[in-house]
């Protein structure tokens, strides 16, 4: 397997993610301002809230991305969407290429996210909430067999609510494997 995934220290991997959220292709994560403190007490919070929590994706021991997973029913999603047992909520940022992009990386990495996900127990269906603008995301998305639901209003955000249920996913894997689509590496979620 080319990605592989550790538990994120918030305070050593501050740096790090900071490097990345400030970066203007990560200007969704709304972090361009934040100082190297500020991620760390972000990351923190995440990382203690029991509902939450963040990954390192490391790529031949490299990190290379940051994936989190979250419980939808413990989040701003819970009072715009009828959540349903099985959903798991899913954000991800690609690092900046160290040497330029690598067509197909960013879905290479999606798919490691998304199998990960799926090969937890009881996961029926991947919740995501991209800002409504964030139109990389959302073809990313779709071709990793996501189903836009609409857009909702959320704190921070107008957002593209897209679920992807099991079957979906191993659809678009099927369709994908037969295809070979250059994506550029940065896209986040």
């Amino acid at each position: 397997m080319r990605f592989t995934f550790r538990g994120l220290d918030p305070k050593a991997d501050a740096p790090l993610l900071h490097s990345w959220v400030t970066q203007p292709y990560a200007s969704f994560w709304e972090m361009l301002s934040a100082s190297v403190d500020d991620v760390m007490v972000e990351y923190t919070k995440i990382q203690a809230s029991g509902h939450h929590h963040a990954l390192l994706g490391l790529d031949g021991g490299v990190p290379a991305f940051l994936m989190e997973e979250y419980l939808p029913a413990s989040s701003p999603l819970a009072p715009v969407y009828p959540v349903l047992p099985g959903d798991l909520g899913m954000h991800l940022l690609v690092a900046p290429p160290s040497e330029g992009p690598e067509p197909g990386y960013t879905t290479a990495v999606m798919d490691a996210v998304l199998d990960r996900l799926f090969a937890k127990p009881g996961v029926d269906r991947v919740v995501v909430e991209p800002d409504a603008l964030n139109t990389k995301i959302h073809a990313l998305n779709e071709r990793l067999g996501f189903q836009p639901a609409g857009v909702v209003t959320l704190p921070d955000k107008n957002a593209l609510l897209s679920f992807c249920s099991r079957d979906d996913y191993l659809a678009a894997r099927r369709a994908l494997g037969t295809l070979s689509i250059p994506v550029p590496q940065g896209a986040s979620l």
